[in-house]
Parts: structure tokens; C-alpha cells; sequence
């Protein structure tokens, strides 16, 4: 069979495999082929070649491109700029570095950017020199109200939106005692709490913490620095004697690890150590009833043998967690509404009348009832668990 053969253009030649770039493209030539040359650039007549600006040090015996006319000679031609002679903030003048440094303070700290920037800078240098005070249990109120307060505040306006109703019973001056229910499966309800109280009477809360909240690393630090202290009647009648503002959640573990079918119904108060301690310094005590706090994260089940095995009351199980993770531990954005009922008075007894347990239980059972019926009266109000 015939092989068909295309007849070869003049001038063209066949490239073949393997001619390391040498001139003339394969052909054994050192004269280019006429269809290499038609495809380079013509030149046009009186143009000036561009110099070629080096990107690298020449190596050793190169001859290098002819460099650029200096300005003011003949050709006028403009040198050629080397890339190591420009700075990437050459040519930006103060004034834009200022203003942009006024723009970002403005965003940050909003229109009152100087005396907010002048007040951290003095807090920064109060740290560093030491030049602050805590009192007797580790309480800090400069970071309580600057970052724990500052980072709590948007949470419990913006994802909770906490109501506050009763402001007007808690005292102004002197010490008094908030007694809460407790909900929640994690104790957010007393960290809102705080932040209620500070924000509407600008009074520091100090709560008190069970003994696992001071055994945690990092926890413990935190709840000292917020001014929590211990659940003791010791502490708790210090505080109270120096015109603090003490809280505190009877139902303990028992409340906040309750089951979701059992939202809402008050669990045991102890045996009235916050009534005896009211009693001892003769401060009022303020009921407070908190509702939205048992949605957040519905407790459905429990892990007790990891829970004996890692030391802690529960492990619990949600809709959400352990299932998704970390997003699991999301709160749930339910709307809160706190009130502060009427005080109860306690400077009507003697001191030695803490000692009188039929007494102590009452006024436990008044305070706690007080707390129920006000949740029964706050959950028919409520329209809906997230509005």
C-alpha cells in the first residue's frame, strides 16, 4: 500500500525529539528556519530596545545588558529602578498612618476612643507594676467588671435576652442574701445572674461555690477573681457582716442535674445554712426565681459510672451532646426572665435564734415556696421557651 505523503512548504523543517533547544530547532543548522523566523517580533525602525532589568546577581564572567542612559543624556531615557532601592512603606506619609490608627481606635472603642485607650493603658500598666488589690478571699473587681462582665454582658443580652424584673429589692447598701433556684445541667444561671445584678445595680454578686468548683485548675482562679467563695457558713457570714451582696443556690447538684421532666419543681434546700447565716447577721434575704435557664441544655439521660469515675456529680446527656460534639455544648437560646421578690426580714430575731432548727426550716420553707410560686406565675406568662 501507497504511503501518502503531504508535500513539504519551503523553507519548513521536521522538528525531531531531543534537540536541547540548539538553534535552528533540530535541523543541524545554526541559521534559524524561515517559519521561526516569521515568529519573532519586528522591530520597528528608530525604536529605542527597552534594558532589561536584571533579576539577580550576574554570574561570574556573564556579560550583562547594556545599562540605561543616565537621565539628562542624549536619549533621555529614564534609568532603570532596582528593586532592592523601595521599601514596601516608602512613600506612605504620617498622616495617613495616623489616621488610619484613629479609624481602627474609633471601631474598636467607639467615639470615645481616647479615654477608653488612655483607661486600658493605665490597666495594663496597674498589672504590670502590680499596683492593685484583692481582698481577703481573691476577689478582683477591676477584671471582674472589665473582661468576665465585658464578655458575659452579650450573651445574656443578645442570645438569652434576660429580663429583670424586682431590681428595686435588692438593697442598695449593706449586705443581703439572693437566694435562687438552680437549672440548667451547667451553672449558667448563676453567671447571668451576676451579670443582672452588677448591670441594674451596679452591686458586685458574690456568689457561693460548691467545693468541685474550687478543686478545678483553671475554674478555681476564675470563680476567686469573680469573688466567688466557698459554701460555708463561715465565709458566708463574713461577707454578709461586711455589707456584701452574697448569692447562693440551695438545691445545689440536685437542681442543676435534674431531669427535663422535672423542670422546674424546687429540690430540697439543705438543711437552712444560708437561713442561719441570714439569721446570724440579721441581712435580708431576696428570693429570686430565674425561668429559661432549664431549656438550654435538656437533661435526658446521665452516665453515672463515668460520672464515679471522673469524681463529678453527672455526665449528661442532651438532645445535642455527646451526638454533635463541642457544637453540642451550644446553650440553647431560650428567653430568661428573672425577678427579685419581696426581701424577707431576719433582723426581727436574735441572734441566737439561728440555733433554733424549727425556726431555721421555716423560714427555709418560706423562702423556698416563695421561689415556686413565683415559677409557676412566670411560666404562665411566657408565651413561648425562645421569645
Amino acid at each position: 500500500m501507497a504511503e501518502s505523503r503531504r508535500p513539504r512548504d519551503e523553507g519548513a523543517d521536521v522538528v525531531p525529539i531531543g534537540t536541547s533547544g540548539r538553534p535552528g530547532r533540530g535541523t543541524g543548522r545554526q541559521r534559524p528556519s524561515a517559519a521561526a523566523r516569521n515568529l519573532a517580533p519586528q522591530s520597528r525602525k528608530g525604536s529605542v530596545p527597552r534594558p532589561v532589568r536584571a533579576t539577580g546577581p550576574a554570574a561570574p564572567g556573564a556579560q550583562g545588558p547594556t545599562p540605561a542612559p543616565a537621565s539628562g543624556d542624549a536619549t533621555g531615557a529614564r534609568p532603570a529602578a532596582r528593586t532592592e532601592e523601595r521599601h514596601p512603606l516608602a512613600g506612605i506619609p504620617v498622616t495617613d498612618w495616623l489616621e488610619a490608627f484613629q479609624h481602627a481606635a474609633v471601631e474598636l472603642f467607639g467615639d470615645e476612643w481616647e479615654r477608653r485607650l488612655a483607661e486600658l493603658m493605665a490597666f495594663m500598666r496597674r498589672r504590670l507594676t502590680g499596683d492593685y488589690t484583692v481582698d481577703e478571699y481573691g476577689f478582683d473587681p477591676e477584671v471582674t467588671e472589665r473582661f468576665l462582665m465585658a464578655a458575659l454582658r452579650p450573651i445574656a443580652q443578645k442570645w438569652f435576652r434576660v429580663e429583670v424584673r424586682g431590681v428595686d429589692n435588692i438593697p442598695a447598701t449593706g449586705g443581703a442574701l439572693v437566694v435562687s433556684n438552680h437549672s440548667g445541667t451547667v451553672p449558667v444561671d448563676g453567671l447571668m445572674t451576676m451579670v443582672a445584678v452588677h448591670d441594674a445595680t451596679g452591686r458586685f454578686l458574690r456568689p457561693l461555690g460548691a467545693d468541685l468548683v474550687f478543686k478545678l485548675p483553671v475554674v478555681s482562679s476564675l470563680a476567686r477573681r469573680s469573688g466567688a467563695t466557698l459554701a460555708c457558713s463561715e465565709d458566708a457570714e463574713r461577707m454578709l457582716s461586711g455589707g456584701e451582696l452574697v448569692g447562693v443556690w440551695p438545691e445545689g447538684f440536685k437542681g442543676i442535674g435534674k431531669p427535663f421532666s422535672e423542670r422546674y419543681k424546687l429540690q430540697r434546700f439543705g438543711r437552712g445554712g444560708f437561713v442561719s447565716a441570714a439569721l446570724r447577721t440579721g441581712v435580708p434575704i431576696v428570693p429570686l426565681s430565674v425561668v429559661g435557664a432549664e431549656e438550654i441544655y435538656p437533661l435526658v439521660g446521665n452516665i453515672p459510672s463515668l460520672a464515679r469515675l471522673l469524681g463529678v456529680p453527672y455526665i449528661p446527656i442532651t438532645p445535642l451532646f455527646p451526638w454533635l460534639g463541642p457544637l453540642g455544648m451550644v446553650p440553647l437560646p431560650s428567653k430568661w426572665l428573672l425577678e427579685f421578690g419581696e426581701p424577707i426580714r431576719t433582723d426581727e430575731y436574735d441572734a441566737v435564734e439561728a440555733e433554733d432548727p424549727m425556726l431555721v426550716f421555716d423560714v427555709t420553707d418560706q423562702v423556698r415556696e416563695t421561689i415556686q410560686q413565683t415559677l409557676y406565675t412566670l411560666l404562665r406568662e411566657r408565651d413561648s421557651v425562645f421569645r
